[in-house]
């Protein structure tokens, strides 16, 4: 028995990645609730250990504290993006219910978060040889190229998540332009939401002259774009 759903996982986790159009629609179209905690159970496994991948390089703690905080932003990006897109949908073309949009999220965030997954060994071996913190790391060359580094991976996947589905977005909006309206919607509400939402659940990588936090007191000071902008300034050293 337990063999056989290792199979049927793997063979869903196949699926998902191929992004197959008739199968999406199929398992968008209908709840089931084994399939479900499959995708979940992708989206903690891969967002947790990118995760534990960012935080090695300050502390173990840090990383355990990123490997619980990256999944949780992924299924709070899933449940807001699913809310806003169930509402979006139908003014871009796309009649789709609220389950149907939860689950279509749900499965591009598993397909993100299993990218992510695969891309955990290579930025754990970035950080492994980087050298260790110094007291003004946030200064470093080193430390901009690695945050820099965290931020082209996550939107990667992100984007490959959601481009994974396009051709499930064709079928259920019936052309290339109700899809590729949805598609663009949906990769705004990450951007915006999911950037926002990693931002106020800082710190990820940590600095060595600080505690290691869950949350950082001021998590609602600024905002991630200002901070991206600002690290850009450093790298080509803009006056």
């Amino acid at each position: 028995m337990q063999a056989q759903t290792t199979i049927s996982n793997s063979y869903e986790l196949g699926v998902l990645l191929r992004g197959e159009p008739d199968a999406l629609r199929r398992w968008a179209a209908q709840f089931e609730s084994r399939r479900f905690a499959f995708h979940i159970a992708v989206i903690v496994a891969g967002a947790g250990c990118y995760g534990a991948a960012m935080g090695w390089w300050r502390d173990p703690w840090q990383a355990l504290c990123v490997a619980i905080k990256f999944p949780l932003i992924m299924l709070l990006v899933t449940l807001g993006n699913a809310l806003l897109n169930a509402m979006l949908a139908p003014l871009l073309g796309l009649n789709i219910t609220f389950r149907q949009s939860l689950l279509a999220v749900l499965m591009s965030f598993a397909i993100s978060s299993a990218i992510l997954g695969a891309f955990s060994p290579l930025v754990g071996f970035l950080v492994w040889n980087a050298p260790p913190m110094s007291p003004d790391v946030k200064s470093t060359i080193t430390y901009g190229f690695i945050k820099l580094t965290h931020v082209l991976v996550i939107a990667f996947a992100g984007v490959a998540g959601n481009v994974r589905l396009f051709q499930l977005l064709k079928q259920l909006g019936g052309s290339k332009a109700v899809a590729w309206r949805v598609l663009f919607a949906w990769l705004a509400v990450n951007l915006l939401l999911g950037s926002q939402l990693t931002w106020i659940a800082r710190p990820f990588i940590g600095a060595p002259h600080l505690p290691v936090q869950f949350f950082r007191d001021t998590a609602f000071q600024s905002n991630f774009f200002e901070d991206v902008f600002r690290t850009l300034q450093k790298l080509l050293q803009f006056d």
